[in-house]
């Protein structure tokens, strides 16, 4: 690939350029076919075979002429990462030579091996059929790299009997049911010009960067992707100076290329800056639908850690990869928008428009208040338990932040009472006349998990490396199913404005338990959070056995999102996922012991007590009792000690894991037991790093790590 000039085109130029984007389509097949094939995406009418052949076609000679040799269905798997087989466009003739093909039904369908991928038990190891599906609502692009070019198309996966392997399939399920249960609702409210409502999301990825030789000397985070070990250094993130600060001219070459990349991609990268934690950073994207705000963070990602090591420097997308400083989340701004343009969230300009608001405000206040485990449990990751509930992420408390305004014309609903704007005046309670509502309606709640801003929700309890497939996933289904009910009111009712009012009122009364505009991380919060009866799962186990509850089956059924085999194999993936993480970490752990920290301590020992004896014949006793030498030896030598024993104690319960036969028991297991052994050697480990000599000490420290780019 060229090498990286940004001046070398205009920012209008280049963007887009790698995607195939809805107006390249538009350039390259008949108008007959892009209209049908318009049709097929509004989900109007199922996709012929013919149309798909005049794509593949088109598909492949843009791809061509850009020097692509193969293409792959890209596809996303419950592994948490993404997946691809890669195929070329050759086709052999007769005569000995080649030529370049792409069928409309290679476009449509792949099949990759099925068994080989997490399943939980939904195939057997010898059923190894699975299938890729083309995702039509997402375009597909083309990913560079020093020796060529690809095609990409996004995919969905699904086995040979047509349950999903992915977060794809679920989540376009759930885009469906929400939108369905939206309309139903808007034309209820009256509505006779909107025809379709897609949920939309704008996301913010937080992430970290370290010096590439640094992170190769650090086996926990090339293999775990965090520091297991590691002492804080004598400055942190207490100055808060990091945040929004000069971006160093470094990192500003390596985010320029970045912008540079992903606008190629047609991936709207807006925002970047500097975040709280020493070497931390954002990028933000500009909303586009779920579906492919999923796949564009997929690619952001993807991107972020391949222009890092262009730049000497790893990116680390764990959600909490240092100990002592904040983590690292994934911002979920989402929202309900129509194919006219109008954002459901969108508080209006006139009564016609806040009555509608309120309707699906406090859809959404019920939707969260019902299915809280669920969200919760959709944040949920062996590396997000490290960062939730600390000064520096939402609690493990699910809740929504309205804002005071906001919150009070709800409670004055329910009261019956009259809301006085800002300026003085009385405003009526009535549908008619409720109050002309301005757009920024609340403050911003960095404490809360699920908080108003505006004209759409932040969801910010996502962790920095998931996919914002799961979270939607939830948000989505659990929306539908309560819109679903409001328009089971609505439309059987004569006398709308009552029925708005009477549906807005006790919706709000009996949900309003979610809502809290104070500060998520008070101890007094956690206190009239339980009191509220409010879940408070503080660990990733806990919230996934919140997935396999006669709620979560009635709600996903119900919504033809997930069937009950389907959550039942998740529930057992994630616990084996977070088993494995955890193990991973275990061992890393006891590697770096005993292979690395032992031996350091021992020859700093050595040198320490060859100076004492040094010194000696030259010192009365009773002064080389006080040689901080000697001190800083009997520390060394008493927490080797107890390292020693940790160690051991570890390594015996590890030995444990073999007989454990289910998954869930297993992510038991190292939750209660492993975890707490393994914060222990930490403890041991980082008192040590303090008192050995810095040239002896085996690892980057975090001075190295967070200090020096």
């Amino acid at each position: 690939m060229a090498e990286f000039n940004f001046k070398e085109k205009s920012v209008s130029e280049l963007y887009g350029e790698n995607c195939f984007s809805d107006s390249v389509l538009r350039k390259r097949v008949p108008k007959s076919i892009y209209k049908e094939f318009k049709e097929v995406q509004n989900g109007e009418k199922t996709l012929d075979l013919a149309v798909a052949e005049v794509i593949a076609n088109a598909m492949k000679d843009w791809a061509l002429e850009k020097g692509a040799t193969h293409y792959t269905h890209w596809f996303q798997p419950l592994t948490g990462s993404t997946a691809e087989k890669h195929d070329s466009f050759i086709s052999p003739t007769f005569d000995g030579q080649v030529i370049m093909e792409f069928s409309g039904k290679e476009l449509v369908q792949g099949e990759p091996d099925a068994s080989s991928f997490p399943n939980g038990g939904l195939r057997a190891t010898f059923e190894a059929r699975g299938y890729t599906a083309w995702d039509t609502t997402s375009p597909a692009f083309l990913k560079e790299d020093e020796k060529g070019t690809t095609l990409y198309i996004p995919t969905a996966f699904v086995s040979y009997t047509g349950e999903a392997l992915d977060k794809k399939v679920p989540l376009l399920r759930s885009m469906d049911a929400v939108g369905k249960a939206a309309l139903r609702v808007l034309k209820a409210l009256g509505n006779t010009t909107s025809k379709k409502v897609v949920p939309t999301v704008g996301p913010e990825q937080e992430y970290f960067l370290v010096d590439r030789d640094f992170f190769f000397k650090r086996p926990d985070l090339m293999l775990s992707g965090r520091t297991v070990l590691g002492a804080m250094p004598s400055k942190g993130q207490e100055l808060s100076d990091h945040y929004f600060g000069r971006i160093k001219e470094r990192v500003a070459a390596f985010m320029r290329e970045l912008d540079y990349e992903l606008w190629k991609l047609g991936v709207a990268s807006k925002t970047k800056h500097n975040e709280v934690a020493p070497n931390q950073f954002e990028v933000a994207l500009v909303f586009s639908t779920v579906n492919q705000a999923t796949d564009q963070n997929q690619i952001t990602m993807e991107t972020i850690e391949k222009v890092a090591l262009r730049h000497g420097l790893v990116a680390l997308l764990h959600e909490k990869p240092f100990a002592g400083v904040n983590g690292s989340g994934k911002h979920n701004n989402w929202s309900l928008a129509t194919d006219d343009g109008i954002n459901l969230l969108e508080p209006g300009k006139n009564p016609h428009e806040n009555a509608q608001f309120l309707v699906f405000l406090t859809a959404i206040i019920e939707a969260v208040n019902k299915y809280q485990g669920l969200l919760r449990m959709s944040a949920a990751s062996a590396g997000n338990d490290h960062r939730l509930g600390g000064h520096e992420a939402p609690p493990a408390i699910i809740s929504m932040f309205l804002g005071d305004q906001l919150a009070e014309i709800l409670e004055n609903l329910v009261k019956g009472q009259t809301n006085e704007a800002k300026e003085g005046q009385l405003l009526e309670i009535g549908v008619d006349a409720l109050p002309k509502l301005p757009k920024d309606l609340t403050d911003r709640n960095r404490t809360s998990p699920f908080a108003f801003t505006g004209n759409k929700f932040e969801f910010r309890m996502v962790g920095s490396n998931q996919s914002l497939a799961g979270p939607n996933v939830i948000l989505n289904t659990a929306v539908a199913e309560v819109l679903n009910k409001f328009a089971d009111k609505l439309e059987k009712a004569d006398d709308k404005i009552s029925a708005i009012q009477k549906l807005v009122i006790d919706s709000y009364k009996e949900n309003n338990r979610i809502v809290f505009n104070g500060d998520g991380y008070s101890e007094e919060w956690k206190v009239e959070a339980e009191k509220r009866g409010l879940l408070n799962l503080k660990d990733t186990v806990s919230a996934l056995e919140i997935g396999v509850t006669d709620l979560a089956y009635e709600l996903f059924e119900s919504q033809k999102v997930l069937s009950k085999d389907e959550l039942d194999s998740r529930f057992d993936i994630y616990c084996e996922t977070y088993a494995k993480n955890l193990n991973i970490e275990a061992t890393v752990m006891l590697d770096m012991v005993k292979s690395y920290i032992f031996p350091a301590c021992n020859d700093y020992a050595l040198k320490l007590a060859e100076t004492i004896n040094q010194v000696k014949e030259a010192m009365p006793e009773s002064e080389i009792l006080t040689l901080p030498q000697k001190r800083i030896l009997k520390s060394i030598l008493e927490n080797c000690k107890v390292l020693k024993q940790k160690e051991i104690e570890l390594e015996k319960l590890l030995e444990e894991v073999p007989s454990i036969e289910s998954n869930h028991e297993l992510a038991k297991f190292y939750r209660d037991k492993v975890k707490a052994k393994m914060a222990e050697i930490r403890e041991a480990s980082d008192a040590l790093e303090k008192l050995v000599d810095r040239k002896t000490w085996p690892f980057p420290t975090y001075e190295d790590l967070l200090f020096k780019l």
